[in-house]
């Protein structure tokens, strides 16, 4: 696993947009994994300015869905379908027919489950996955004694997890669905690229026990140091409880730099 250690959000978010553009350089359809909330909006913003500019096409590129709400229409404005649509493929210029997501509306969830990561194989895999990690170590949904081999699944959200998500509903708990479909940890490390980014002291202990600490379930991000090609980029406040803090520096500072990451 190699640990990016950078100045602030905004420093993550641009190096972890070069490695995208780079890729779709590359691989002009590339399928990008993405993830909603608040620490990934650096790297779509710096994406953007790079298509503004020219620098990258990305009108070829192809999204896919982490996870999604189970119940809430697609035109639900907090339905990450729609926030991604907001956040990613209108700045990025790519198409709704270029989208890959669960239907979290389906009569048979399981059923739904199943078909995305069907979709998932039969687009070819995700060339690149985005992650974030919460403070206990999850991925996607995939919180806390998750099996390191599930697959997209139903899950069921935790009461805390519905009275933080509350403040994107009007305050209201009682609109937050009680579950979410989740791409599984397996699912996860199909992707041939894991990038993970995490910033502030409240991830610190998350960050040290995803890279340092023993591959477990209760820390589900650990996950990761399975997969041949797993990045992780921090700040200084996510990275201040690593012990190899200045192993990861020096790593990256003298690595070539055809290497990206």
């Amino acid at each position: 696993m190699e640990v990016v250690i950078v100045p602030d959000a905004r420093s993550g978010g641009e190096l972890i947009a070069e490695a995208m553009a780079r890729l779709l350089r590359r691989k002009p359809d590339a399928l990008l994994g993405v993830a909603t909330g608040s620490t990934p909006l650096p790297i779509y913003q710096a994406l953007a300015a790079k298509t503004q500019a020219g620098a990258v096409d990305t009108a070829r590129a192809r999204i896919a869905q982490l996870d999604e709400y189970v119940g809430l229409p697609a035109e639900h404005p907090e339905s990450y379908r729609s926030v991604l649509r907001r956040e990613v493929l209108e700045p990025l210029g790519v198409r709704m027919t270029a989208f890959l997501g669960p239907d979290g509306t389906a009569e048979d969830i399981q059923a739904a489950c199943e078909a995305y990561d069907q979709a998932l194989t039969a687009a070819g895999g995700v060339d690149l996955q985005l992650l974030g990690i919460g403070t206990d170590g999850h991925i996607g949904f995939n919180e806390p004694c998750s099996s390191l081999a599930s697959r997209t699944r139903i899950k069921t959200l935790t009461q805390q997890t519905r009275i933080d998500n509350a403040r994107f509903f009007d305050g209201d708990v009682d609109q937050v669905p009680h579950h979410v479909i989740t791409q599984g940890i397996g699912t996860i490390l199909e992707a041939r690229h894991l990038v993970l980014l995490a910033t502030g002291e409240g991830k610190a202990d998350a960050v040290a026990a995803t890279v340092e600490g023993p591959v477990a379930a209760v820390c589900p991000a650990s996950a990761l140091q399975l997969h041949p090609h797993a990045t992780v980029v921090v700040d200084e406040a996510a990275a201040s409880k690593l012990k190899l803090a200045e192993y990861f520096r020096y790593t990256y500072a003298n690595k070539p730099e055809w290497q990206g990451i």
